[in-house]
């Protein structure tokens, strides 16, 4: 019996320790589907999501969801805490419980007492090793607690900070895309000479984005289950809001744009692909088609109204659709797991925005501009001089 507590004790502090590591020190992806915190994530989302579905109002069940990411990261580092406290103390167990405890000797929760004295380095000094073997396990475990603790504060600063950057581009995409975001509305308002000039550098920086993304959502998957500030915005949803206008702009516009929009759309489909895999081992199935063929004719009317210079033929929508097909079934995928909804390719019909009331007052300005008189034209301002004017 002691031999199986020592050999359980070994395994479950291996376990632990080699799953901290890849967590937060591995600038990697983790390997391996029998991680403590993948089975832990998995175990505490799904009843989660569960829950949540029952919520009628989505503003409720996004709040709801919103607490999850935080309290999970905060529960995981519990559960490290929890298996070490426990791996040692299976390990002191097996030794033989080797210590001197003036209330009891030999017990079980005399072997977790110093477990979990020794691992938060309290040093109260009423239970005391007897054995070379047991002074040597403790001195281990207590270097072990205070790595653990340097570990867990270095931690969550790394994530909270590839959260803020994740998030502050979804801000900035909301005057770009609307809000929800759509990929008709992100090239709507993007049409014109400077416009295209605006439009490649946006898609300059979601390249970089979705790049950051990759790495930092592999490395750290618990931030794929942090929400956004606000109910209608979320890392997938503007994630594919790109993937639908670079997919546009590729398929059925010309311009100089097109070529950034193809650099663009690989890394934000190589982050997608990635992500799906890390959440979900199965296959990927397609949802419900978000771009019907009889929407094709009225985007096309609305690029082209904005300025846009299409490559329309009957081959667009093939285009489209085999540009889609690159990454739908994986959003789809992301969006089931993740409770998020996917956005539309175009805005809500009769959907007021402070976009609209701003592009109407910079019209009326540019137009009463033209009706001001020339400088030819305008009478002598007479300005009065006060003796003021003359000192000096």
């Amino acid at each position: 019996m002691r031999t199986l507590s020592l050999v359980a004790g070994l395994v479950c502090l291996a376990e632990v320790l080699l799953d901290a590591f890849q967590t937060i020190i591995l600038p990697r992806r983790a390997s391996g589907r029998l991680r403590v915190s993948r089975l832990f994530l998995t175990g505490l989302w799904y009843p989660t999501r569960a829950l949540a579905g029952k919520l009628k109002r989505s503003r409720t069940r996004e709040s709801f969801l919103s607490y999850f990411g935080p309290l999970s990261l905060l529960s995981l580092v519990f559960v490290w805490a929890l298996g070490l406290i426990l791996g040692f103390g299976l390990i002191y167990h097996g030794l033989g419980s080797p210590f001197a405890d003036p209330k009891s000797f030999g017990l079980w929760r005399t072997d977790l007492y110093v477990s979990g004295t020794t691992l938060f380095t309290l040093g109260l000094g009423d239970v005391v090793p007897l054995s070379l073997s047991a002074r040597l396990l403790v001195t281990l475990e207590a270097g072990i607690g205070l790595a653990f603790v340097a570990g867990v504060i270095a931690y969550l600063p790394v994530l909270y900070g590839a959260f803020s950057r994740r998030e502050v581009s979804i801000i900035l995409l909301d005057a770009r895309a609307g809000s929800p975001p759509s990929a008709v509305e992100l090239l709507r308002r993007h049409a014109g000479s400077t416009g295209e000039s605006a439009l490649q550098t946006l898609l300059v920086e979601w390249e970089r984005w979705s790049a950051e993304l990759l790495e930092s959502h592999i490395s750290y998957p618990q931030l794929c289950f942090f929400r956004s500030q606000h109910d209608n915005q979320s890392w997938l949803s503007a994630l594919v809001t790109m993937l639908d206008a670079c997919s546009l702009l590729i398929a059925t516009v010309e311009g100089e744009a097109a070529r950034q929009a193809q650099l663009t759309f690989i890394m934000a489909r190589h982050a997608v692909l990635d992500l799906a895999h890390v959440l979900s081992q199965d296959k990927p199935e397609p949802g419900p088609d978000r771009f019907p063929q009889e929407n094709l004719d009225a985007v096309c009317r609305q690029l082209a109204e904005a300025g846009f210079t299409l490559c329309a033929g009957p081959a667009t929508l093939d285009r489209v659709r085999e540009l889609r097909a690159m990454y739908e079934p994986e959003v789809w995928q992301v969006s089931r797991i993740l409770m998020q909804p996917l956005p539309l390719f175009y805005p809500e019909a009769n959907k007021r925005s402070a976009w609209g009331t701003i592009t109407r007052l910079r019209s009326q300005a540019e137009a009463s501009l033209h009706s001001i008189p020339g400088p030819e034209q305008a009478p002598a301002a007479i300005i009065p001089v006060s003796e003021e004017t003359h000192s000096f």
